[in-house]
């Protein structure tokens, strides 16, 4: 936790322009940060000292089962023993566990780098992999060999965590090893540079911000907002924990002598207002003769279509929230808005921080919505066939918005929920629907997604290890309708609808646990699949897996002034039910596969029939109107701008180009004077700079 006595007086500056405000706290802010403090103690966000005990132990015991699977290998393939004995991997960890904010039963990200003869796809994916599936410590072993970053997920002594490997162009790897010197990207592959940049991102991170524990203290904080809004899952679209420690970093370096009380309240201020898809960077970007891709719109049409930049500090720069949709970056800035208003009465003593961290109602935020139920035929089968589909959803959120034009809006909601009274393997997600506000639309207009759904359900099966059993269903739901499960009371509690920003009277909702997450009982290990059966479980798969036609075919369509649900049943049942292949188990999705929202005025439902006629209620936005606060930040309409004109908003970001080409030279820094109004400064700070490797030492 930060120290709020202390106020740092360094004349150095961070970043790539001047701090807006170098204005320390005052004797309230102290108090607040108190305050903050305190609640993030009592909220259980720090661990024990036996946890953290624990975790040293097993990384000491990780690393030495890593040593010796290298020194097997350097056996095997015949070295000497002097090789033999100097053959050695070393761990490193990043993440949250390196930056200092996990808590209680996080995630342990590590990073094994090895030397030149030990690569990833055999060595790594199969013989450290059979090392660790007799080892009775590993549980829920889980390796993903075909993710962006090569991935080994697993329990060690009930410590989760994930393991990703690098090899490096050196025979032997040293203790001392340095991972931010830049040569040792030096003839590797970019999956291997993904895997390295976790730690050397990391450690840029705690470099470029002023004070080290003003910034933990803050993104703590802001980790816990994150996920109690509904808006912490990189995968979905939303922020991830690199981003928002970049988020942070950059609000930390705009404000060096500000604690983290002063440093919350400003985050919210300045996000509210940036002007997307302007890119947040804590330093210069980088070019090497490497010749690794950087994030440069002029050069790279792909980098021009990214909604929300947040530009990671270490060679090879990257956007890391490229995942952002225009939907995602809607709902995440609606956030923004309600906690800055928040921030604003608790600056006024008239709100506490408790507020600031009231669940997301998200089951009351909306009329209607879609339900993805995964369904496989044990859990081991059930956690590989989720990752696939969940790292898919976000592709439902793209297509939706593509095929209406962005008139149909989606709020991909990213915690799981499970039907624990289900005899089969079950996981459930859920995104809210809205016709986008101010939109004109004609009586009886639609927007047809059947075929949307139809190549989303396409892709999902096309997962290379899918095994009989596992199977997706989109239905649409009504919020009247939502099962009792996604409650953790067991039943749903009556209430009016709410905005999406709770602003008027921000309150508790009725799922306070918000992870919404239940786990069945596991096998405690599961084997990898082999790639030589992946034809065999093909052929399986076309042979069990249930056709599209059998299921309910429907059209989803919002109108003027309702949605109707038309459910073509042919005399089935209204719950459309699969059986295993390898079971007799029987799944039963809690709705059939809806595919078709028609308008119709009616608001009545009648529960017997196959068309279901429901009114749609408008999901009212965050009100945006923030006044008497603004006397110390960046608008973001006026904010760091590396680009002349910005890039298009909304669907135009998808389809042109930026108007201008970045100017490398000049990145005016914003002031605001004391009427409120914004000058601006050109600092002439170069954006992308060359540097040559340095030699490996």
């Amino acid at each position: 936790m930060g120290n709020c006595d202390e106020v740092g007086a360094s004349s150095k500056q961070y970043g790539v322009t001047k701090p807006i405000s170098k204005a320390g706290p005052t004797v309230a802010d102290i108090q607040r940060t108190k305050e903050l403090e305190k609640f993030l103690v009592d909220s259980g966000l720090y661990e024990s000292e036996e946890e953290a005990a624990k975790r040293v132990e097993v990384l000491h015991r990780l690393g030495q089962v890593l040593k010796s699977w290298v020194k097997m290998l350097t056996r095997r393939r015949g070295y000497t023993d002097q090789m033999v004995e100097d053959a050695n991997a070393v761990i490193f960890t990043f993440g949250s566990y390196r930056l200092g904010v996990h808590g209680p039963g996080a995630d342990l990200d590590t990073l094994c780098i090895g030397p030149s003869y030990v690569n990833r796809e055999e060595d790594f994916f199969f013989a450290l992999h059979d090392i660790l599936a007799n080892m009775e410590e590993i549980t829920e072993l889980q390796p993903i060999p075909d993710a962006h970053v090569p991935v080994m997920k697993f329990k060690f002594d009930g410590i989760s965590i994930d393991l990703l490997y690098a090899s490096i162009s050196c025979l032997v790897v040293r203790d001392d090893l340095d991972i931010a010197d830049v040569s040792i990207l030096q003839n590797i592959d970019e999956p291997t540079v993904r895997s390295l940049n976790g730690c050397r991102v990391a450690d840029q991170i705690l470099k470029l911000v002023p004070n080290v524990e003003n910034f933990r203290t803050t993104l703590r904080c802001l980790k816990f907002w994150a996920k109690r809004r509904g808006v912490y899952s990189n995968v979905t679209g939303f922020l991830g924990g690199v981003n928002l420690a970049l988020l942070v970093a950059r609000v930390c370096q705009l404000y060096p002598n500000a604690i983290p009380s002063m440093l919350v309240s400003r985050f919210f201020r300045v996000y509210t207002q940036w002007r997307w898809p302007n890119p947040v960077m804590l330093c210069p970007i980088e070019e090497n003769e490497l010749g690794f891709s950087v994030w440069d719109p002029r050069k790279n049409p792909r980098d021009r279509t990214h909604h929300m930049p947040i530009i990671t500090p270490a060679y090879p720069c990257m956007n890391s929230s490229y995942n952002v949709s225009t939907s995602t970056l809607r709902v995440m800035m609606e956030q923004f808005q309600y906690s800055n208003k928040i921030c604003g009465e608790v600056e006024l003593n008239k709100a506490q921080w408790t507020a600031l961290f009231e669940p997301y109602a998200f089951f009351e935020s909306y009329k209607n919505y879609l339900q993805v139920d995964i369904v496989a035929a044990d859990v081991d089968d059930l956690r590989a066939w989720k990752g696939w589909v969940e790292s898919r959803l976000r592709q439902l959120t793209l297509m939706i918005e593509r095929d209406t034009f962005g008139k149909l809006q989606c709020h991909p909601y990213p915690y799981e929920y499970m039907d624990m009274s289900r005899q089969c393997a079950h996981s459930a997600f859920y995104m809210g629907l809205q016709r986008k506000s101010g939109e004109i639309v004609q009586e009886g207009q639609q927007f047809d997604i059947r075929g949307t759904v139809d190549e989303f359900r396409h892709s999902v099966n096309m997962y290379m290890f899918w095994k009989p059993g596992m199977d997706i269903y989109v239905s649409h739901v009504r919020r009247r309708q939502i099962p009792s499960y996604v409650f953790p009371e067991g039943y749903k509690r009556s209430r009016q609808s709410r905005p999406t920003g709770q602003l008027d009277n921000p309150h508790k909702s009725s799922h306070e646990d918000i992870s919404g997450t239940e786990h069945c009982e596991r096998n405690p290990k599961r084997k990898y699949v082999d790639k030589v059966g992946v034809k065999q479980d093909i052929a399986v798969k076309k042979q069990f897996s249930v056709p599209m036609d059998s299921f309910a075919r429907s059209r989803l369509s919002m109108g003027f002034s309702g949605l109707t649900a038309e459910m073509h049943n042919s005399g089935h049942d209204m719950i459309e039910r699969t059986k295993s292949p390898e079971s007799d188990t029987e799944c039963a999705s809690n709705s059939s596969v809806v595919t078709s929202l028609t308008s119709d005025g009616g608001s009545c439902e009648d529960v017997g029939s196959t068309q279901i006629a429901v009114s749609v209620e408008d999901h009212k936005g965050v009100d945006g109107t923030i006044s008497g606060r603004f006397h110390d930040t960046v608008c973001g309409i006026h904010s760091v701008s590396l680009v002349e004109n910005e890039v298009p908003r909304g669907n135009e970001v998808l389809q042109n180009e930026l108007q201008q080409q970045l100017e490398p030279n000049q990145m005016p820094g914003m002031v605001l004077n004391s009427k409120g109004s914004i000058d601006s400064d050109a600092v002439q700070k170069p954006i992308i700079r060359r540097l040559r490797p340095c030699a490996m030492k």
